[in-house]
């Protein structure tokens, strides 16, 4: 059971890009379905080799939670900086801010990396694996508090439940 489960979880890559590469070639042919299938799977093994860390994310519940926590904040990030730009071009104070984390796990990392440059109005400037701390540039920077609260509770919590 263990191993057609590893089979199912592998299968999905080649599957994925077999699909988007008959998208892309916007055919069904034969020799395009044998052509994607091959390079599919040779890319999906490829990936795999050059991953050496595995991760299997927990609490699905709060992955939904998640998801639409950041599609929210995405939302209405886009809504502020329309609001900035627009309306008052010159009031904002961008800034950068130190975070110090708490969370280790590499796929954590890259999900909170990934979360905050999708955001509007933010942008994750570097990161020092030696203290653990965030630098993140915001556009409007009023309260660095409030920034550093919603980075550790809203996003690094949840992150920590689900990889670590």
């Amino acid at each position: 059971m263990k191993r057609i489960k590893r089979v199912v979880n592998w299968l999905m890559l080649p599957t994925l890009l077999l699909v988007l590469w008959l998208l892309l070639n916007q055919t069904l042919a034969s020799s395009q379905i044998v052509l994607g299938a091959v390079v599919s799977l040779l890319l999906a093994w490829a990936a795999m080799r050059l991953r050496p860390l595995r991760s299997t994310p927990k609490k699905p519940l709060t992955i939904i939670r998640l998801f639409f926590s950041v599609v929210a904040d995405i939302t209405l990030s886009n809504i502020e900086v329309f609001k900035i730009i627009w309306f008052k071009p010159q009031s904002h104070t961008p800034g950068f801010i130190r975070i110090p984390l708490d969370m280790k796990d590499p796929h954590g990392l890259a999900a909170l990396a990934c979360i905050l440059t999708y955001t509007p109005g933010t942008v994750w400037s570097g990161y020092s694996d030696e203290s653990g701390v965030l630098t993140l540039h915001v556009l409007d920077l009023e309260d660095a508090q409030h920034w550093i609260d919603l980075v550790k509770n809203r996003y690094e919590r949840p992150l920590m439940e689900i990889f670590e």
